[in-house]
């Protein structure tokens, strides 16, 4: 077989190579390039999930290892993102932070010393009419700052940190106020009703106290929420 006069090939080079393979050392060429320069432990924007992929925070990929992750963050999109990230915080540095505070309406996050955490009480509750089960929460704030009010958030098991692995049976409610440190409760991982009058909260100034009331869908509501032309709830008179 004539070699000679095949496109960009020579005797015994074994042919042109197909974009496959072109694609496939492209990539490891980039991974080892960005393994040289970074730490994936370092880098703000890299995230393994809980399924084991890497997500990238700036470009809402998901990758499946971590080569690539890393032939990513030399590719032209997350490049580009850097850049513009880059520009809008320069952009936002120039301004004066308390200008910057006043103008945009957002609250300069401070250095608080926390001094401990809340005494707390929780009762079981029911619901007499629906047969709901729930919480209420009572929270004791007695060196609070001035002018702050808690604040709720509830929270599923693989956002925390603390419990390793996480449990897909529990979700937590955090409760935060300057301050104290933020504390969490474990419950079941059942859907919130959150209607008026079911998902409540109220602090009060003069006791220091907050208080915090929850009751779980039932389980007809969790089974058949979403389903078309069911019947909503009746609401509690």
């Amino acid at each position: 077989m004539d070699y000679q006069n095949r496109a960009g090939s020579k005797f015994g080079g074994g042919g042109v190579a197909s974009a496959s393979a072109t694609n496939a050392d492209r990539r490891e060429r980039l991974r080892k390039l960005a393994l040289e320069s970074m730490e994936l432990d370092k880098d703000p924007f890299w995230f393994k999930n809980h399924v084991g992929a890497y997500e990238c925070r700036l470009c809402l990929t998901v990758h499946q290892n971590d080569g690539s992750y890393l032939a990513h963050t030399q590719g032209r999109k997350h490049q580009t993102n850097l850049a513009r990230r880059a520009a809008k915080e320069q952009k936002e540095g120039k301004q004066d932070a308390n200008t910057l505070g006043v103008n945009m309406g957002t609250q300069i996050r401070r250095n608080v010393v926390k001094i401990g955490r809340p005494g707390y009480k929780i009762t079981k509750i029911r619901d007499p009419l629906t047969r709901q089960l729930g919480f209420l929460y009572q929270l004791q704030y007695p060196e609070i700052t001035p002018g702050v009010k808690p604040r709720i958030r509830f929270m599923n098991a693989f956002e925390q940190r603390v419990e390793e692995p996480p449990d897909k049976n529990f979700q937590y409610m955090l409760v935060a106020a300057e301050p104290y440190e933020t504390c969490a409760f474990k419950i079941q991982a059942r859907e919130i009703d959150r209607r008026e009058g079911r998902l409540w909260e109220w602090f009060d100034e003069d006791n220091k106290e907050f208080w915090v009331q929850m009751l779980f869908k039932t389980e007809r509501e969790e089974r058949y929420s979403g389903v078309p032309g069911l019947a909503p709830s009746l609401p509690r008179r």
